[in-house]
């Protein structure tokens, strides 16, 4: 989808295809003008670079997708004060300007950074790998990904992450995983955000969204939630421990190595 809208090239990225990158000529000697799946590869190369440094230090990713103004923040911010005491979390914020979601996370204590992406509609591995420079992951047990607010390309695109969740909101309507399939059946869980407003909306139908999540082939569960009167949290809460303690299991599992990888 992004070589039709342009954005497979990004700040992240752009040095890849800049004079002197690694895939700044192709195997004809030709210079690089569409490298899509070139690019793509090496996202996936960075992808899996930042999910070993992840897990070298015991952090599960969850990476938050939406459509803009679902609610990732408010929900991260109801998480942080719920999850106060319990568990060591950090954010790595995704717009294209300013830093506005990054402030209101710092206000509650947790360390943000910050990734302005310019014109590009989604993160990539990159960008993620670059902030990682700015975040200390000793200690932390969680880090939540919000990625730029977009249905359709940031599904594409590995950040390193461990699991997908991706919001919908009441007032966008219940037909949105039909209508960006991809998005949906990238998602390990769906969140069916602001829930206080089913009441007021009347047209949307948690059970519509579920039977077009279905649709896809997708068993993810589907559970509303509601930042502002924190109805649901509960069940979210639950989900969130217990893939932290999965991944806990299975890197103790694995006996994953004890030297950190470098951030190169």
């Amino acid at each position: 989808m992004c070589d039709t809208c342009g954005c497979n090239l990004t700040p992240g990225n752009a040095h890849l295809v800049q004079a002197g990158g690694s895939l700044s000529h192709t195997e004809d000697g030709h210079t690089s003008v569409a490298v899509l799946r070139s690019l793509l590869h090496a996202n996936e190369h960075a992808a899996r670079h930042n999910r070993q440094h992840f897990e070298q230090h015991g952090v599960l990713v969850v990476n938050l997708m939406s459509s803009p103004g679902a609610g990732k923040t408010a929900l991260l911010e109801a998480t942080i004060e719920a999850l106060r005491g319990e568990l060591a979390l950090a954010v790595i914020e995704g717009d294209l300007e300013t830093e506005n979601d990054a402030r209101r996370i710092r206000s509650h204590g947790i360390p943000a950074v910050q990734i302005t992406t310019g014109s590009a509609c989604h993160l990539d591995a990159h960008m993620v790998h670059g902030a990682l420079h700015d975040l200390e992951l000793a200690g932390l047990d969680l880090v939540f990904i919000e990625n730029v607010g977009n249905l359709v390309c940031p599904a594409s695109f590995d950040l390193g992450q461990h699991r997908n969740v991706v919001l919908l909101s009441t007032p966008e309507g219940d037909d949105k995983p039909a209508k960006y399939p991809v998005m949906f059946r990238a998602a390990d869980l769906v969140l069916v955000s602001k829930c206080d407003l089913l009441p007021v909306l009347g047209d949307f139908r948690p059970d519509t969204a579920r039977r077009h999540l279905q649709a896809l082939a997708n068993p993810a569960p589907m559970f509303e939630v509601s930042a502002r009167t924190q109805a649901g949290l509960d069940r979210w809460l639950q989900w969130l421990a217990a893939e932290r303690a999965a991944l806990v299991q299975r890197l103790a599992t694995l006996q994953a190595p004890t030297a950190h990888a470098e951030i190169l």
